[in-house]
């Protein structure tokens, strides 16, 4: 049976539109590049345990080559099956959707067979579709599950779309959020219109996927002019591949934010963590080669920490990049503060039981 947004649990559906943590969350590979389930649940665990509200599997930052090599449903079930057995509290979960229409709508189907309440529709196997061709197959895949809306930036395989195209996806009934990551303020202002001329602001949360402003976009009302009067809209939470690491300063660093938004009061040092954990962004998803190593970059972290055993990828030659590692050293060094070294420390052994 297709899953409707009102048909999800209310706390779930409170979670999301109050704005929560929702990592990204990589895949954990051997030596020998096969599926390493200890260590992936290690993951969700880790995820858990630090706070955040929900989980994203099968996206990007879990690498979409997981659809060739026969991994998209284990994978979705070993995380599903992780947070039911771990958390204990409700928790927003969502599947990374791709493909043409039929494989989307297929992938959809899994992740509701596995419980997700959601699935985040990749639209860069569409490139080259006319905008009412793009509408069409979110409206088919949306009929399946609650749909959240992704834009990928255009350096990693994303398509530019304007704001008429994020004015008719929100108007879809069944879209319950989008998660903006053009990675281009221009871009980003363009969904945030869409959604308001769209009259959908209530039913469609916005998350940052934006990693390289993470906070401003977390701080930062969107005032959109829909005729006569002026709509405010904000960024209400997360979904983002740098929260795959360092998670638990993550969680605290946006429950400031929101407790900042609420009083109406934002400090200058809470503006300048923006400058700062772009920074470290920059090394972890490796800027200074067009994001080349941005996945083994946040495996990197993870390695260094104990969750993963290495870097490796699907991909063979998908690794780091030229001082790259150097580079992590670095804002490790510069951003001690950020980092939850200490936490993950404490409770890996029981992550890896």
């Amino acid at each position: 049976m297709p899953l409707h947004w009102s048909q999800l649990p209310k706390e779930t559906l409170a979670l999301l539109r109050r704005g929560t943590v929702i990592p990204a969350h990589p895949l954990a590979l051997d030596a020998k590049r096969r599926f390493d389930p200890r260590r992936q649940r290690a993951l969700t665990r880790y995820y858990l345990d630090a706070g955040a509200g929900g989980l994203a599997v099968g996206v990007h930052a879990t690498q979409f080559a997981i659809r060739e090599q026969g991994l998209y449903e284990p994978v979705l079930q070993l995380a599903a099956d992780a947070a039911r057995e771990w958390a204990g509290r409700p928790l927003v979960m969502i599947a990374g959707l791709s493909g043409k229409t039929a494989q989307a709508k297929k992938e959809a189907e899994v992740a509701l067979a596995h419980g997700y309440h959601a699935g985040m529709l990749s639209l860069a196997p569409m490139k080259g579709a006319s905008p009412d061709e793009l509408v069409a197959h979110c409206a088919a895949v949306a009929r399946v599950l609650p749909l959240i809306g992704f834009y990928l930036q255009t350096a990693v395989g994303g398509i530019a779309l304007p704001a008429e195209f994020w004015r008719r996806f929100a108007a879809i009934e069944n879209v319950i959020a989008i998660k903006i990551a053009p990675f281009n303020r221009y871009r980003t202002l363009d969904v945030a219109r869409g959604v308001a001329l769209a009259r959908a602001e209530e039913r469609v949360t916005l998350y940052t996927g934006n990693d390289d402003h993470i906070v401003l976009d977390l701080v930062t009302p969107f005032a959109v002019k829909r005729g006569n009067e002026e709509v405010q809209l904000r960024i209400r939470g997360g979904l983002l591949g740098h929260w795959s690491v360092w998670t638990q300063k993550a969680v605290k660093l946006h429950e400031r934010i929101q407790a900042a938004v609420t009083s109406g009061w934002v400090d200058a040092e809470l503006l300048a963590l923006d400058a700062r954990v772009t920074d470290c962004n920059s090394a972890f998803f490796d800027v200074a080669h067009d994001f080349a190593g941005c996945i083994p970059g946040c495996h990197e972290v993870l390695r260094r920490q104990g969750l993963l055993e290495g870097t490796w990828c699907l991909d063979p030659k998908e690794t780091l990049s030229p001082g790259q590692a150097e580079e992590i050293d670095r804002v490790c060094r510069e951003h001690a503060d950020l980092g939850d070294d200490d936490f993950v420390r404490a409770n890996r052994a029981r992550w890896l039981e």
